[in-house]
């Protein structure tokens, strides 16, 4: 297992969501974000304990959080020193994502393209080249133990070329716990896709196969996906796979102050 990837500050977050596992499963108002710690209830878990573990680690997650909450929220994280950045959550039932996502796959990829098959190991050379292609582009990366589905279960999608090169990825799982109304609501996210190959719907093929495996694969009962909202080009992508805006919840992530914004 294992199989951390990316800077030292990012290696750190993913080796203590990985060591809270069991707290984050289990503790009411945790979730689990993939690279760090994370709350879709801040009153369950407790402001005290958030602002803790973000004054340790640097960054922390919110998920599912109220629309009609985030300025109380950007307040509260001000007066502690930190902020956040959130982003649009879309979001789609089976019926509709399988109906949209079936679709896209049918039409098929472009002459040349393939799906990999499931990573299933941390640690090998496919994991390394996965995760240095999100790096790549701008994405920060989960550890091989999460992407590979060795802690809950997950999917990892990547499309490659006739000589094996990494065109597009994408991946989800499930982040909230037993606690949480969201439990069966699988997260999309991480995608992708190499500026050589853009122009040729990879990023829609790759996401829609990644949608149709949260249904087909994680027995998911939804699917979400995080947008920020400038990126034009993401939300038709998710658009195709049959989710739509949920205007009532956001995402966010917050830092402590000076930081940068975490991911795009």
């Amino acid at each position: 297992m294992v199989g951390f990837f990316g800077t030292e500050k990012q290696m750190a977050l993913q080796a203590a969501a990985e060591e809270a596992r069991e707290w984050t499963m289990n503790t009411s108002g945790a979730c689990d974000p993939g690279r760090f710690l994370g709350t879709d209830n801040p009153e369950a878990l407790g402001w005290g304990k958030i602002i803790e573990i973000l004054k340790r680690d640097g960054a922390f997650g919110f998920r599912m959080i109220p629309a009609a909450d985030t300025t109380a929220i950007s307040r509260r994280l001000n007066e502690n020193a930190c902020r956040i950045d959130f982003w649009d959550e879309f979001a789609a039932n089976r019926e509709d994502a399988v109906a949209s996502s079936s679709e896209v796959i049918a039409s098929g990829l472009p002459k040349g393209y393939s799906y990999l098959p499931q990573l299933h190991e941390a640690e090998n050379q496919e994991m390394v080249k996965v995760q240095s292609f999100m790096v790549e582009n701008g994405i920060a990366p989960f550890s091989g133990t999460k992407l590979a589905g060795l802690d809950g279960p997950a999917v990892t999608v990547a499309i490659v070329d006739d000589s094996n090169n990494l065109a597009a990825v994408a991946h989800a799982c499930f982040s909230h716990n037993k606690y949480s109304q969201y439990n069966r609501w699988a997260w999309g996210g991480l995608v992708a896709v190499s500026p050589s190959y853009r122009g040729m719907g990879l990023g829609k093929f790759v996401n829609a196969k990644m949608v149709s495996d949260c249904f087909s694969s994680l027995d998911a009962d939804f699917i979400i996906e995080l947008v920020a909202a400038s990126n034009t080009p993401s939300r038709k992508m998710v658009e195709a796979s049959g989710l739509r805006l949920e205007p009532t919840v956001k995402c966010g992530i917050a830092v402590t102050e000076g930081e940068e914004r975490f991911t795009k």
